[in-house]
């Protein structure tokens, strides 16, 4: 039977979606330091820059918020020198901070914030004693036009980065601070800023609190775009599996039924038949019952959705619960009738037994018959009337299996089939941490040799049994 690659599907659980950072339980589980740090901006989405995953996209991200905080540091300076009175150093470094909070609101958030609503108060109290001499209608007031698009920015960034509640909080806290400052403090002669600001800033935060919104929206749907489309690729793959037991079971059952059938009426068929010829036509019945057997087992696994769910009527079912097949796993203790088939079938086979005779794990015992069915399988195709040693090697670190035959002495017929039988021994071996190595011999042959490492205890000794080093 074709070896045939079935795929797991993946888990159907819901992964992050890219970009969206390390997310939350949703029990609440999760440390407070850990659910600050996510509050504060830890989890940034696609919208926070780099927008994009194309590098000129990014540089030029970077490139305008880093020319928009130059711009307000300078040019700012200048206007609140002009504006307020205040010494040039002092409203250079003002604005300076601002631009440092623009800056920083790209990976920082909060902090951001903070320290650019810091910076506008503090300005704003350094501009009080200038509104007392200046005629009306006076400077802007509060928020003047530099301090004022500096912190749009970074409630912007803000937006983009911190959740809808976190973004609403801050807004308040701005409005109090500007209706302290404006109403609280009245004094001298202004233009009043700070309902249009709040305004502005509304805009601002609205504005990016859609746009996170949007992507929010945008990863739940590839999140469930990618849960159903894994549901379909599972869908797939159990229909599939139900196609192979039923091209398995319509082909190869109706056969290997026809075959037994054959033989357990043929001696009827027969005058007198032989003790040889009823002894060979035995040995076809049973061994199409056995292939039967066998074929069975895979196929539950093939109808199977979940093999070891005791409840699954085509599962193998749990230890004790009856619903696995009663046919036991075949080990090494069956190779003998397994060669005595094969000498039955044609082929001289030899068989040598080295070292001690141990128990090893099932799956060893297991992937040992496998190998050494599939090498005398492939000598019988390719190599007819060949001769055939098999040797069984019993060494501290495991289990060394070779198969070797000779030229084959009459012409080799095609043989169909995929030919994935030495990729089958190699994936058994590998699987157990052991390898498989096939190669033609020197006299025409073909040699396959196995080492699977064993569950058994390390013998004092680095030796093999005949004096020599263990594979």
């Amino acid at each position: 039977m074709p070896n045939v690659d079935l795929v797991t599907p993946a888990d159907p659980s819901p992964s992050p979606a890219p970009g969206e950072g390390p997310q939350l339980p949703a029990d609440g589980t999760a440390p407070l330091r850990r659910r600050l740090r996510a509050w504060l901006g830890e989890a940034p989405t696609r919208n926070t820059p780099p927008f994009s995953r194309h590098r000129w996209a990014r540089l030029l991200t970077y490139l305008l918020i880093g020319w928009t905080a130059l711009a307000i540091a300078l040019a700012g300076g200048a206007d609140l020198t002009g504006s307020y009175d205040l010494a040039h150093p002092v409203a250079l470094l003002a604005t300076s901070l601002q631009a440092v909070a623009i800056v920083l609101a790209v990976r920082r958030p909060v902090p951001a914030w903070l320290l650019s609503l810091a910076a506008a108060a503090v300005t704003a109290l350094l501009a009080r004693p200038h509104l007392e001499t200046v005629r009306p209608p006076g400077p802007n007031w509060p928020w003047s036009t530099p301090v004022l698009l500096a912190h749009m920015a970074v409630l912007l960034l803000f937006a983009l980065r911190i959740r809808f509640r976190g973004t609403i909080a801050v807004l308040l806290v701005t409005a109090l601070v500007t209706y302290v400052l404006e109403a609280g403090m009245d004094t001298g002669h202004y233009s009043g800023t700070g309902t249009i600001a709040v305004a502005l800033f509304a805009i601002a935060t609205s504005v990016g609190g859609t746009l996170r919104s949007r992507q929010e929206a945008r990863s739940e749907l590839v999140q469930q775009t990618t849960i159903t489309a894994e549901e379909r690729a599972r869908r797939t793959l159990l229909e599939e599996r139900s196609r192979i037991a039923r091209e398995l079971h319509d082909v190869v059952a109706h056969h290997m039924s026809v075959i037994s059938i054959q033989a357990q009426v043929a001696p009827h068929l027969v005058k007198d038949p032989s003790d040889e010829l009823l002894e060979n036509l035995a040995g076809i019945r049973g061994n199409a019952l056995e292939a039967l057997t066998e074929l069975r087992r895979v196929l539950g696994v093939l109808r199977s959705e979940n093999p070891e769910n005791p409840e699954d009527p085509y599962g193998l079912g749990g230890p004790g619960t009856g619903a696995a097949p009663d046919a036991p796993q075949p080990t090494l203790a069956r190779l003998d009738a397994l060669i005595e088939n094969t000498r039955a079938a044609g082929l001289d086979v030899t068989a040598e037994v080295v070292g001690e005779v141990r128990p090893y794990a099932p799956g060893v015992e297991l992937s040992a018959y496998r190998i050494v069915q599939e090498a005398l399988s492939n000598a019988l195709r390719h190599a007819p009337g060949s001769t055939v040693h098999v040797e069984v090697g019993h060494f501290p670190n495991g289990l060394h299996l070779v198969v070797a035959n000779s030229a084959p002495r009459y012409p080799v017929p095609p043989s169909p089939g995929a030919g994935h039988g030495l990729l089958g021994m190699r994936e058994r071996a590998a699987m157990l941490g052991g390898h498989v190595t096939a190669e033609r011999t020197s006299g025409g042959g073909f040699s396959v040799t196995a080492f699977l490492p064993g569950d058994i205890a390390p013998a004092p000794s680095d030796q093999s049994p005949t004096g020599e080093q263990t594979p």
